[in-house]
């Protein structure tokens, strides 16, 4: 279990995280979530022992961990970038960490087969990092972060370099991965899809400040402000009235039938198996589910039902 409490890192004062407060449950998976520059990687430096705090503790499993040095709090992390050694093989790069640790040359080789076999990259055990793919370079990093067994695994963006098709499928294999493992994962990323589909709770940062927490439908569907309703969803939700009401576009419906002020057709969108049209309403552009019969420039209209809707107050802070 990762406790943070009341974590604050600044850079001369700018930037970092302010205030942070967070309790991560054993063998949980926990995605960190925001735009760039609130404090996400500067998080994650922290846990794993790369900075330390200004003020707060960092507790894991009730240990106070706060200045020890990330050797001693049983902590692995994948970077963005992977980090591979271009001068050593697949194996020897999955068993470096090992080697650090002065593990036998038995067990070393033991451990990197069992995980590079789990991870379906046991045939490239003799490659170089410059031989493989993206994905495959994401999976030896992968394995070298999960083959000391760590209590922790920290993610860093681990798939943003990969192609969408490629980054689906590693969602499905690092869930499956970490159900087998047990281990605690805490997971940033920019990318909000991947943070709804891997996690079991979202921690929501901006500016350096956490602003919601919870799983990932019940943050989607109740945001507490305009910032984590718009970040959310695509396409994002629909904002109106001087951005006090809100309506996702799964709930709105754009078609022919004649209501009170028409908008233009300004854009269409096939995605994920839906038609979403845009219309430029008084102004302001509306997006939902569209009649596939519309065309660029058609008058159409909107619709939607009142339960769907999420009010706001001038501040942009989510009314009950």
């Amino acid at each position: 279990m990762i406790e943070l409490r009341r974590i604050t890192r600044t850079f001369g004062g700018r930037g970092g995280v302010r205030d942070i407060d967070l309790t991560i449950a054993d063998g949980e998976l926990v995605a960190i979530v925001g735009p760039s520059g609130c404090g996400k990687s500067t998080l994650l430096s922290l846990i794993v022992g790369l900075d330390q705090p200004e003020s707060g503790e960092i507790m894991m499993d009730g240990r106070d961990v706060t200045h020890l040095e990330p050797k001693q709090r049983d902590v692995a992390l994948e970077f963005q970038s992977y980090a591979l050694y271009p001068h050593l093989d697949v194996a020897h790069n999955i068993g470096f960490p090992l080697e650090i640790d002065r593990v036998g040359r038995a067990e070393i080789a033991s451990r990197v087969k069992a995980t590079a076999e789990r991870l379906a990259i046991g045939h490239l055990l003799d490659r170089k990092p410059k031989q493989l793919s993206g994905g495959e370079r994401q999976r030896v990093a992968l394995a070298r972060a999960i083959v000391r067994r760590p209590k922790t695994c920290l993610f860093d963006e681990p798939l943003s370099n990969l192609d969408p098709a490629l980054r689906a499928q590693m969602r499905v294999q690092i869930r499956a991965l970490h159900r087998e493992l047990g281990s605690t994962f805490v997971w940033v990323t920019h990318d909000q899809g991947e943070a709804m589909t891997l996690a079991d709770r979202v921690v929501v940062l901006r500016e350096g400040r956490v602003r919601q927490i919870g799983p990932p439908r019940e943050v989607y569907a109740r945001p507490v402000d305009v910032f984590v309703a718009s970040f959310f969803g695509t396409p994002p939700i629909n904002l109106l009235e001087n951005d006090t009401v809100g309506v996702r576009p799964e709930h709105v419906t754009i078609d022919r039938s004649p209501s009170e002020h028409p908008g233009s057709v300004v854009l269409i969108e096939p995605l994920a198996g839906e038609m979403w049209v845009t219309i430029d309403h008084q102004g302001k552009e509306l997006t939902g589910r569209g009649d596939p019969s519309l065309a660029l420039g058609d008058a159409a209209f909107a619709h939607w039902d009142a339960p769907s809707i999420v009010r706001f107050d001038a501040s942009g802070t989510a009314r009950p």
